[in-house]
């Protein structure tokens, strides 16, 4: 593979302007997440101290093999929701390294509202899941939690992917025969008590775990019976009872020792077998992506320019560079692993849509995953693209990127925009993974043609009914319907409802792709099968 050769002058001004946008922008993630994972009020605090229990982070951190990486998801996950008074959703999600095995990890955090289960909670929770599903990774949980939080009751349990789907995907994985072990050291209360029930194994811990379908205070008010909580579903009677629990400790310390030695006996199976090499560094340093990102998200670039900073030496074999310009496709190493990249270099017209999609199959044929890095304000319309049958040869990439079976991963390096969305493997599509860089914004149009396009809706309306509106009336209509747009378009309200996998800085994007192509492999790939493409 040739290397591709960088046109970016890192030392021109409007280079070095985007670099100091973008760091500005990033700084206030970091400091975004710093607060959402470590900001907590001293009484909660001092709650759980008094009760022998520690923190979240610290339990993943006596959980974790030493000095290996933790890939957490939506860190900012209900930021946005709930007055701000829920961070990270209630919970930590993600991959790590526990006795030397790649395992999805999901940890109540007791410091925010107890560990109650907020909706945004569950979802979190089922997308951790459904991960652990997709890569076929053992599961460890952490449990400490509240149980659901009723007021918000009418949101979190009924539906398909309420919190019923919690329980439906841990019986999943047992299907599978994927392994998981949960930790009780807190209260796992009504629905709660099925996550250390569903698993494989389980350890609870002597006088501050606790496992009950319905705690003291509830069984007294159904049936006058007094309990305390050791009596009714401590560690003791459920050790040596009930048989709900398998392993009794004395404290957290212990307890996570012995989940260890747990994981440590699960059985290790043979990796998907894709292409692979030495790794090697990019030959562009990644930290110049700030500067590749234009401050303005309407202004191009050329996303050879990204992918140059993300592979290994900088290497990559395009396919097609003469056809199809505005999508770039090629293949690449990334931490050594053969990857297909699918990128944008403007809008989808009928012939990137067809090289796309050509692409997409043969990386199946290949057994090569699929990288989608996301830059894209939709496919062309206008009556010619019609005509040329734009709708026919979208849906042909839509039905190859749904159709897929070797693993894909999104990001969203800019713009997000109406079905080019869809083409490029958005959230819809199971990418295994998609991640959100922080200027990122995705929506069905901009906002902007958004504002325009309802205030022009309203000014039909009204000029048939002889009416017409003054500039100050159009204005009215189109500022909320701009400023509503501008905030929900936005990376922080995206990664708020989970609609990704986390905002990542973009310097960490290599290093995250490596830990989630790793994981990947833990499935089989299948043979690849097609639906009807519309010839």
């Amino acid at each position: 593979m040739n290397r591709l050769e960088s046109k970016i002058n890192t030392s021109a001004a409007d280079f070095q302007a985007n670099a100091a946008h973008n760091r500005t922008l990033v700084a206030a993630f970091r400091e975004q997440q710093r607060a959402a994972r470590e900001d907590r009020p001293q009484r909660d605090v001092e709650r759980l101290r008094a009760q022998g229990k520690l923190l979240v982070r610290e339990r993943l951190q006596q959980l974790l093999d030493p000095g290996t990486p933790f890939l957490e998801f939506s860190s900012l996950a209900a930021n946005e929701a709930y007055d701000g008074e829920v961070p990270g959703a209630g919970c930590v999600t993600g991959i790590g390294i526990v006795s030397g095995r790649e395992v999805v990890i999901n940890a109540g955090d007791a410091t925010v509202k107890g560990g109650a289960w907020y909706p945004l909670t569950v979802k979190k929770t089922i997308r951790a899941l459904d991960i652990a599903i997709e890569n076929r990774l053992p599961v460890v949980h952490l449990c400490d939690s509240a149980g659901g939080f009723l007021p918000l009751q009418a949101e979190l349990f009924a539906d398909k992917y309420y919190a019923g789907r919690i329980f439906r995907n841990q019986c999943i994985l047992s299907k599978m025969g994927v392994q998981q072990v949960a930790v009780v050291l807190g209260h796992c209360t009504a629905g709660g008590a099925y996550v250390p029930g569903l698993s494989d194994y389980n350890v609870i811990v002597r006088g501050t775990g606790a496992i009950f379908l319905a705690g003291p205070p509830l069984v007294k008010a159904a049936t006058g019976e007094e309990n305390t909580v050791d009596e009714l579903g401590g560690c003791d009677m459920h050790t040596s009872v009930s048989g709900t629990a398998d392993y009794p400790a004395a404290t957290e310390a212990e307890a996570i020792a012995i989940a260890r030695d747990i994981v440590a006996q699960f059985r290790r199976q043979p990796k998907a077998e894709v292409e692979r090499q030495i790794p090697e560094a990019p030959h562009y340093d990644p930290a110049e992506l700030y500067g590749v990102i234009p401050r303005d998200i309407k202004q191009q670039f050329d996303i050879r320019e990204v992918i140059a900073r993300l592979v290994d030496g900088s290497r990559f074999h395009e396919y097609q560079p003469a056809y199809g310009k505005t999508l770039i496709c090629g293949y690449a190493h990334l931490w050594g692993y053969k990857i297909g990249i699918l990128g944008n270099n403007g809008v989808l017209f009928n012939d990137s849509a067809l090289k796309g999609a050509h692409f997409i199959e043969l990386c199946n044929q290949n057994r090569t995953p699929l990288l989608f890095l996301q830059n894209i304000t939709g496919f062309m319309v206008g009556r010619e693209y019609e005509r040329r049958g734009i709708t026919k040869d979208g849906a042909k990439m839509i039905m190859a990127v749904s159709c897929s079976e070797v693993p894909k991963f999104t990001v969203m390096c800019n713009g997000s925009f109406g079905a080019g969305n869809y083409g490029m493997s958005g959230r819809a599509f199971d990418s295994r993974f998609l991640f959100s860089w922080p200027q990122s914004q995705i929506s069905v149009m901009g906002a902007e043609q958004a504002a325009n396009t309802l205030a022009d809706v309203k000014i039909r309306q009204l000029a048939k009914q002889g009416l017409k509106l003054s500039a100050e009336d159009i204005e009215a209509i189109r500022a909320p319907v701009l400023g509503d747009f501008k905030r929900k378009q936005s990376a922080r309200w995206s990664t708020s409802e989970i609609w990704d996998d986390g905002i990542i800085d973009p310097v960490d994007t290599r290093n995250a792709l490596g830990i989630a192509l790793s994981a990947s492999l833990n499935a089989p790939i299948a043979d690849p099968r097609y639906g009807i493409f519309r010839l």
